[in-house]
């Protein structure tokens, strides 16, 4: 089989597992196949990002900036699934609500939102909101470019969890294909491909700022959930693409805010 083919394949699968968007039924499925997906994750995002932005372009025509941003994130929503807002809100709940790994466990894998997965979720959201609608005031094409950015951006670094940290669910997570083991091609090629977005988009101070920012985050949550759980499960990867997210339009809010510019010297023209 063509080696282009295979990547379409696994391409194709990740793209099935993080969002709602069909994808051709002829596309066929392995365990192993599903689990190299994970090298396109960045890539997903890069798609989902697109997708967004270009919904709430559609939306700012016709409505204020602040409700376009809004059902700009609903519709990111329903693309997704909320996937990832799942996982933020299960982990939430767990490492709040549990005394023991085990216990921390079995609340991340029960259905029922609890409070603390309730109050980060509404607060995770209520920020993101915030931020976003802040952005827009500088104009439609810098938010267009913080949505394509993050989304891409977080999922890799989000996705990377996978290549060194140990995976705790039980043998019947849907997310275990994916997260059992990551060849270093495929992390190598996530994080190349989520680094290509954010140097293309961003000036040198926003791309050095957000790459240590994450790095930062990743390393202090890998620990973390090392010292809580003994490793990762899937609700662990939604909720570290959502706080990688929320860093990023923090980073665009805070340089804006100092009056410096955070897209890249290229793209200006477009302010």
């Amino acid at each position: 089989m063509p080696r282009w083919r295979e990547y379409g394949y696994r391409f194709c699968l990740a793209v099935a597992f993080f969002s709602r968007l069909p994808i051709p039924a002829s596309i066929p499925f392995s365990a192993e196949r599903l689990n190299r997906a994970s090298a396109f994750f960045s890539l997903v995002g890069t798609l989902i990002g697109v997708l967004v932005a270009m919904a709430t372009l559609v939306f700012a025509l016709w409505l204020p900036a602040d409700i376009a941003v809004l059902l700009g994130m609903l519709f990111s929503l329903r693309l997704t699934g909320a996937f990832h807002e799942d996982g933020l809100a299960d982990m939430a709940d767990g490492l709040g609500g549990g005394l023991d790994a085990e216990r921390k466990l079995i609340i991340m894998k029960d259905s029922r939102l609890g409070t603390y997965g309730a109050v980060t979720l509404f607060g995770g959201l209520l920020l993101k909101w915030a931020l976003l609608s802040h952005i827009v005031q500088q104009g439609l094409p810098l938010l267009m470019l913080a949505l394509i950015v993050m989304h891409s951006w977080s999922r890799a670094v989000a996705g990377s969890l996978i290549a060194d940290t140990p995976y705790v669910r039980d043998t019947q997570s849907k997310s275990k294909p994916l997260a059992e083991r990551q060849a270093w091609q495929d992390t190598v090629l996530l994080l190349l491909s989520g680094l290509f977005i954010v140097l293309l988009g961003c000036s040198w101070l926003m791309a050095g700022l957000l790459i240590l920012g994450s790095m930062v985050i990743r390393w202090s949550l890998r620990r973390y959930l090392l010292a809580q759980l003994g490793g990762f499960t899937g609700d662990c990867l939604g909720a570290c693409q959502q706080l990688i997210e929320l860093l990023g339009y923090l980073l665009f809010v805070a340089l804006l805010h100092a009056g410096m510019v955070p897209e890249a010297r290229w793209l200006e023209v477009w302010f």
